[in-house]
């Protein structure tokens, strides 16, 4: 292995150690306990070794934005299945990405509500955001030919949000949740069934 090489694998495995360990610290004790300080002490480097990756601490959330981009990505690929939307896959969906925010709540909150400066729904937008949106969409592609899929798709992110940022807030009250999250199944099947001749 050349020096280059080696310098060049250090680099990468220093970049995703301090990914992960904002992650961990943020999951620990929210952002913002999420200081350069706090994770030079962690990962054992100095401060402006950190910079040399990172230029603050947005960038950093949004590096841990990403990673979880992927994360959510891979789970709603186990769900999708090749006859197009069933109930079980769509119930399926809706549970990985459910219970993904309930399990990852500050990479959720780096995802979707701190301000990372990360593109939505631009030429621009980072890969794993894109194909987050293209998996969403394919899983609630209407059956029946009707609408726009990325309409369905927004539809169905928008209503996923809601539900699960009133439950962390405790806005809605737990003991319905089966319920809420069947509904919005059920409206999605409704949506995309494919259309009876009259």
């Amino acid at each position: 292995m050349t020096k280059h090489v080696r310098k060049g694998r250090e680099r990468d495995e220093r970049h995703a150690l301090i990914i992960q360990s904002a992650r961990e610290l943020a999951e620990a004790e929210g952002w913002d306990a999420v200081t350069t300080r706090r994770l030079s002490q962690r990962i054992e480097y100095s401060q402006p070794v950190l910079y040399t990756h990172f230029r603050g601490k947005d960038e950093i959330v949004a590096a841990v934005a990403l990673v979880g981009f992927g994360e959510l990505v891979d789970r709603m690929k186990a769900t999708i299945t090749p006859k197009g939307a069933t109930r079980k896959s769509l119930a399926a969906l809706v549970a990985t990405y459910v219970e993904y925010a309930e399990a990852n709540p500050a990479v959720y909150d780096a995802m979707f509500a701190l301000s990372t400066g990360l593109p939505f729904a631009q030429d621009e937008t980072p890969k794993p955001m894109r194909t987050a949106f293209a998996v969403l969409r394919e899983a609630v592609m209407p059956q029946n030919g009707e609408g726009d899929p990325d309409v369905y798709a927004e539809i169905c992110w928008a209503s996923l949000h809601g539900l699960v940022s009133l439950e962390r807030s405790g806005r809605l009250p737990e003991h319905t949740h089966r319920q809420r999250m069947a509904a919005l199944v059920d409206q999605f099947l409704a949506a995309s069934a494919p259309t009876r001749p009259k």
